[in-house]
């Protein structure tokens, strides 16, 4: 048995109302969770809290505070695009059950009194929200041209119209149950998850829907974003999600493999897209044909790093997969390994394809760096910014120059007092309430070398 000095969890979402995503350009549409998606996340949480938390089980993560949570062991990504709200929400019912509440969890005032959290000790664990127009790195497709080509080439291909065409007698069945929505493998997505979603929460559509139909939809659509979602070059542009979400793979590894740094468990919690990605990058595929398709809600991918046994001074990379409430854990190896791999190989053989920049990506995208939709709108949140500064001094500074000509033309109407106040007004300052901390992403840490993956977080 090996030592698991820490873990990166990717969770996806929990159940949500039915998802539209444009074809071509994956544009999501709204969307809100359900409380079946709340309980899936939860439900994951409780799990990964008796894997990681309990002292008895195999994989306990052997230091980490288990009652209360220490925030500098435990660090949480939620991504905000797409699914934002969604993922948001599984992000917070997946920690009530990683960190359930605790009456511990209280404090003693300065007259004696004794305060307990509300809910009986409830925790408020801090969630860093990624927004696509700031950081890149968990919905790297949308806005990304070199991407839709991809798209337009995968539907152009010969094997995809040769799907297509052997899907047409399904795509005929199902066109009475999914209303006026377009009945074609390239809109495969958008019709199982109109089927399953319906399926789930409508009583009478479950009851009219022809038997064996949900299944085909699902089998089409794991063909879909299988496609789109995976490339035949492991740094190839249809690898996109991997490839942006990989640099936070690797800094969280070498955060905790640094005996320095007390992180210990990080949390990203975003869709469905990156898994499908990595299992391919990190071929895992090849040995498991079943994991080409799109995982279950609330599933689980688990990067554990273990010490290595007596006398190996290395440590290890284990991967675990978890597709959906009704799995558990099943362990993967990565390379061809049949065991775990070593983080030294993993690392090396897989950090030269991570997107560690916003540069990067916009290369990646065929974008250059200095277009316009890099600098307008709400495609890149710290250039708006700037622009927004600059254009707010310029108001202060016209607005002070008005002043002083008003103040020259009446310095003869009146007589100043000495002890006359100015107001100083002072920006606006951001707040941590302790639920949800909307700063930019932690940058890995500079003085340890020999695991650092190069260039900077996910931003311009």
């Amino acid at each position: 048995m090996t030592d698991v000095l820490g873990v990166l969890v990717i969770a996806r979402n929990g159940d949500r109302d039915e998802f539209h995503q444009d074809p071509t350009t994956y544009e999501p549409a709204f969307t809100e969770s359900t409380p079946l998606g709340a309980a899936e996340s939860h439900q994951l949480g409780s799990f990964l809290r008796s894997v990681y938390l309990t002292s008895s089980s195999p994989s306990y993560i052997s230091g980490m505070k288990t009652d209360l949570v220490d925030t500098h062991e435990l660090h949480i990504h939620a991504k905000a695009g797409g699914e934002g709200a969604v993922i948001f929400d599984s992000a917070i019912a997946l920690l009530q059950g990683l960190f359930p509440p605790n009456p511990k969890n209280k404090i003693t005032l300065a007259n004696e009194t004794t305060v307990t959290a509300p809910l009986g000790g409830y925790q408020y664990v801090p969630i860093e929200t990624v927004e696509p127009g700031n950081d890149r790195s968990l919905e790297p497709w949308t806005g990304c041209p070199a991407f839709e080509q991809h798209i337009s080439d995968v539907y152009a291909s010969s094997e995809f119209k040769a799907t297509a065409k052997a899907a047409q007698p399904f795509f005929g069945a199902v066109r009475d149950y999914v209303f006026g929505r377009p009945t074609t493998l390239e809109n495969a997505w958008n019709i199982y998850d109109y089927v399953n979603t319906e399926l789930i929460h409508n009583k009478t559509y479950a009851h009219r829907l022809p038997p064996t139909l949900v299944e085909q939809a699902r089998g089409f659509a794991d063909y879909h974003e299988n496609a789109i979602f995976s490339d035949s070059e492991i740094g190839g542009i249809g690898n996109l999600a991997g490839r942006t979400i990989l640099h936070s793979v690797l800094s969280s590894l070498q955060r905790i493999a640094f005996n320095g740094d007390p992180l210990q468990f990080l949390l990203i919690e975003t869709s469905y897209q990156p898994f499908i990605s990595l299992f391919h990058m990190l071929e895992m595929v090849k040995e498991n044909p079943d994991l080409a398709g799109i995982p279950n809600f609330a599933s689980a991918l688990a990067f554990e790093l273990r010490r290595g046994p007596a006398p190996e001074d290395r440590d290890f990379l284990r991967i675990k997969f978890k597709n959906g409430t009704n799995d558990n854990f099943q362990t993967y190896h990565a390379f061809g390994h049949k065991a775990d791999i070593p983080i030294t190989e993993f690392i090396y053989r897989i950090e030269n394809y991570a997107i560690t920049s916003q540069k990067q990506w916009a290369a990646a995208c065929s974008i250059g760096y200095n277009d316009d939709y890099l600098r307008i709108g709400s495609h890149n949140g710290a250039t708006s910014t700037v622009f927004a500064a600059c254009a707010a001094v310029f108001f202060v500074g016209m607005f002070a120059l008005a002043k002083f000509v008003k103040r020259s033309r009446a310095k003869k109407q009146y007589i100043r007092l000495a002890d006359d106040e100015v107001s100083t007004h002072l920006g606006h300052q951001s707040q941590n309430y302790g639920t949800l901390a909307n700063v930019s992403p932690w940058s890995p840490r500079r003085d340890f070398n020999w695991l650092l993956t190069g260039g900077s977080p996910l931003l311009p």
